[in-house]
């Protein structure tokens, strides 16, 4: 095992490989797919054969995972203990951290996880990036407007109560870009819904432009959003793209996890 370390220079830190493709594998498990082939988890890791069937045999050894006699694997209960340790003690603010952590060291922007409430979207975590704009007008506790700004707009796409709230409501305008014709701001909320995705310009501050995606738990209920904000020309053409991809792919995975804390 220990000829398999790894030195990771940049990280420093230590990385065993075998573990890291173990981790691998079990990551292909889920409750929409239970039961695996050691076929379908060659051709979907990229592995080979033989050292899936080796690494797969180990946690079969252990206990952690079944196979039955077609050779599929199914996840045995050891492994649903460990998982019940993680949910227990599940809180988003924790479980999201890394994904804005992550989101402001690629992009440089600020990450923002935020979480609808009766006054408006509250802002609970925020990590700067290397950038000069620190959008330091959006900090933890700020309360933003349902009908401005990328992540709040997300709030009012998703949750049909706030929508409901938000049409009905006055929409007061912050800058010349804020929705504030009720069906012009009904349309929008359509199309963000169909997309999945928010973008803003300059419709809640001045030169700055983010994008948004929802967390959604259950039966697809929004519990928040994670979204990403800074200077509008980096959020143009391939660039906005490649944030917004990323946002979503973001919310994707913090979605998983709420889901998976509410069984």
């Amino acid at each position: 095992m220990a000829q398999e370390a790894l030195q990771d220079g940049s990280a420093g830190r230590e990385t065993v490989t075998s573990v890291l493709r173990a981790c691998q594998l079990l990551g292909h498990f889920s409750a929409d797919r239970p039961v695996i082939t050691l076929a379908e988890l060659t051709a979907t890791t990229g592995l080979n054969k033989p050292t899936v069937h080796r690494l797969m045999s180990s946690f079969v050894e252990a206990g952690w995972v079944h196979r039955d006699h077609t050779g599929a694997y199914r996840i045995r209960m050891p492994v649903f203990t460990i998982g019940a340790a993680a949910l227990s003690g599940f809180d988003l603010r924790t479980e999201a951290r890394p994904e804005l952590e992550a989101l402001a060291q690629r992009f440089g922007d600020t990450a923002f996880l935020m979480v609808p409430s009766d006054a408006g979207a509250v802002c609970i975590d925020r990590v700067e990036g290397g950038k000069p704009m620190a959008l330091a007008a959006i900090s933890v506790g700020s309360v933003l407007p349902f009908h401005a700004a990328a992540a709040p707009v997300v709030m009012a796409a998703f949750d049909p109560e706030i929508r409901r709230r938000v049409l009905k409501g006055r929409l007061e305008a912050f800058t010349e870009e804020t929705h504030i014709d009720p069906a012009a701001l009904e349309s929008h909320l359509e199309r963000v819904r169909t997309e999945g995705i928010s973008r803003s310009h300059d419709d809640y501050l001045r030169g700055v432009s983010a994008v948004a995606a929802p967390v959604l738990g259950r039966h697809g209920s929004l519990t928040g959003t994670i979204s990403l904000g800074g200077h509008s020309e980096d959020f143009a053409g391939a660039e906005g793209e490649a944030r917004a991809e990323a946002v979503r792919a973001a919310a994707d995975r913090l979605s998983t996890t709420v889901r998976a804390s509410r069984l």
